[in-house]
Formats: structure tokens, C-alpha cells, sequence
């Protein structure tokens, strides 16, 4: 019985990432969900995976109808919708439509975003502090 539990205990201490979980997350960006909103005709999306295992999120946003280029977009807070929040994750490599990143995230960050307290959003230069934006949610 011994030798039994020992054996199931070395397979599970060497099978951590059975235990791991990628779990999906979007965002609808809008003009009206920036604060303040604006008029934009601007709109978009984020779709990403986050792993528990690697702590890795990775992300495509797209995006259309902005006023002009993108100049900037991040992930920002903690913060629900409505209220603004500081940059944190930025996206690296600004291209146009679609922007693909990665990034690990700290163990702050993954709990703001499993508790649906991180938004999306794309600057623009006639809307330096966001032209469209979503709350990330599950």
C-alpha cells in the first residue's frame, strides 16, 4: 500500500501542468466605453488565452473606423467599467489592425483580470486618452 502511494505521489509531483488551466477572455471596444466617452465611429475587439500554468496572457485586438493610426494601446488596472485606471500591460509592437502580444502577468494582475477588473484600449492622436474601449471579461 505504501509503495502504491508513493508511486501516486511521484506521477502528480512530476505532472504539474495537468493541473493547469487556459482560460479565454474578450472585450468589445467601444467609443461609449471610454471615460470619458466619445463620438467616434471606432470600434473593435480582444480575444486572449490566459495560462495558470505559464502565467503567460496572449492577445489579438483588431480594431476599424478609428479617427486616425493607433498611436497606443494598453491594458489597464484595476478598475471596473466606468472608472479609469493606470497602464498594466502595454502592447509592445503597435501595427496596424490586428495587434497580437504577449505578456507574463504577476500574480496581482491575473487576480484583477479573473475578478474582471482590467479594460482594453486603443489611443489615437485626436483621442490621446483612449478612442475605444472594453472591460476584459471571461
Amino acid at each position: 500500500m505504501k509503495i502504491a502511494l508513493l508511486g501516486a505521489a511521484a506521477v502528480l509531483a512530476f505532472t504539474p501542468a495537468a493541473f493547469a488551466e487556459v482560460i479565454n477572455y474578450k472585450a468589445d471596444l467601444k467609443a461609449s466605453s471610454e471615460v470619458p466617452a466619445n463620438d467616434s465611429k471606432g470600434s473593435g475587439a480582444v480575444t486572449a488565452t490566459y495560462d495558470t500554468a505559464t502565467k503567460k496572457l496572449t492577445f489579438t485586438a483588431t480594431y476599424k473606423d478609428l479617427t486616425g493610426p493607433a498611436t497606443a494601446a494598453h491594458f489597464h488596472g484595476p478598475a471596473k467599467a466606468g472608472a479609469n485606471a493606470g497602464v498594466a500591460i502595454p502592447v509592445k509592437d503597435m501595427t496596424p489592425s490586428p495587434l497580437k502580444g504577449e505578456a507574463t502577468l504577476t500574480d496581482e494582475q491575473a487576480k484583477q483580470l479573473a475578478d474582471g477588473l482590467m479594460y482594453f484600449n486603443v489611443h489615437t492622436a485626436a483621442n490621446k486618452g483612449g478612442e475605444i474601449r472594453g472591460q476584459v471579461t471571461k
